[in-house]
């Protein structure tokens, strides 16, 4: 009897003490974060999807970080994000006062080998992803094409951003492996200055563009038939786009499968925020529950009904796995991906 007493004493010991060191490292991180500023880096152009999503998160998030710190949107464009990339990863403070985030091709550089990639995809370290989301192709009323199949007969003019962007590697990738009859215009700073050009005529249609900036920020052109989607480019079909043509009806066999799901798969991480190597744990756990809680927070949510933009989200633990199951690719499959979504040297 007084060693069960004993013992349950010294459990009991154990439990008081595990809180009072959890209670202490919460303290610690709400004194570091109070009264200081997280910056959140968009590695693309006011206007954007990945800007619009950015600042309704920080409209929001702050409330529920230990300390409630401010925070701000910084855009820093360059190499359709690797710009973004390459500074969070190895100039940013590695404290837990910045994030950043980039499009989905962007961690795939490193694994393509892109020189320019001055980061290691496997040591980021994600918060977490807004929206698991459904990207297209489409075109203007103005291109004469009403299907995809269309789209195999005539050629139109695509807009697109730089070579390392989703914009450009997914019109390649739906040209050379699906026999789209597509011309690319490349040099735009993001999907904005596509709509203006496409507005201006310059361009007829875009590939790569996510469902949810349509949505939001294409809404007037939608609505009024004057842009529409004709294919899908994401790993899942979207209930919302029923009966359009999806990339996975043209697999043939089990290597197109994983290629179909490097290039388009990996579109589930739509809106995924990361931070730099070497951020204190606690921090990053204190940032990835905040993050979690601020997407189940209701007025956060009628921010982004407002805003129309959809929320879909997945844990950072979720997202870590995501990518190494994606570092783990054949070097076989990553070289062929490669050889898809390179543009052809001038």
């Amino acid at each position: 009897m007084a060693r069960n007493k004993r013992m349950g004493g010294a459990i009991a010991a154990c439990i008081v003490s595990a809180a009072l060191m959890h209670v202490a490292v919460a303290d610690e991180v709400a004194d570091f974060f109070k009264g200081k500023a997280v910056t959140v880096v968009v590695g693309h152009q006011a206007g954007t999807g990945f800007d619009v999503y950015s600042r309704v998160l920080i409209r929001h998030m702050g409330r529920h970080i230990p300390g409630s710190p401010d925070m701000l949107v910084q855009n820093m464009t360059g190499a359709s994000g690797v710009v973004a990339a390459n500074w969070l990863y190895n100039i940013a403070p590695k404290d837990g006062t910045v994030m950043g985030i980039f499009a989905n091709t962007v961690p795939l550089e490193q694994l393509f080998g892109n020189k320019r990639a001055k980061f290691e995809t496997a040591k980021m370290v994600w918060v977490g992803n807004m929206e698991q989301s459904v990207a297209i192709c489409g075109v203007s009323k103005a291109a004469g094409v009403k299907t995809f199949a269309d789209l195999q007969k005539k050629e139109t003019a695509f807009g697109a951003t730089g070579a390392t962007g989703p914009l450009m590697k997914s019109a390649l990738a739906v040209k050379n492996l699906l026999g789209a009859k597509i011309r690319i215009i490349s040099g735009y700073k993001g999907s904005a200055s596509v709509k203006n050009a496409m507005q201006r005529g310059e361009v007829m249609g875009v590939c790569g563009l996510h469902w949810s900036t349509i949505k939001s920020r294409w809404r007037h052109e939608l609505q009024s038939g004057e842009f529409f989607p004709i294919l899908q480019l994401s790993g899942e079909h979207s209930a919302e786009l029923r009966g359009l043509a999806h990339v996975n009806d043209f697999i043939k066999n089990d290597e197109q499968r994983m290629l179909f799901n490097i290039i388009f798969g990996v579109q589930v991480l739509g809106r995924a925020y990361v931070l730099p190597p070497d951020v204190p744990k606690a921090r990053i756990g204190a940032l990835r529950k905040a993050f979690m809680a601020t997407m189940a927070d209701p007025r956060f949510l009628a921010d982004a009904k407002k805003t129309n933009i959809d929320i879909e989200p997945l844990t950072g633990e979720v997202v870590d796995r995501m990518w190494a199951e994606y570092a783990r690719t054949p070097k076989s499959i990553i070289a062929k991906v490669k050889q898809v979504v390179t543009p052809p040297k001038k």
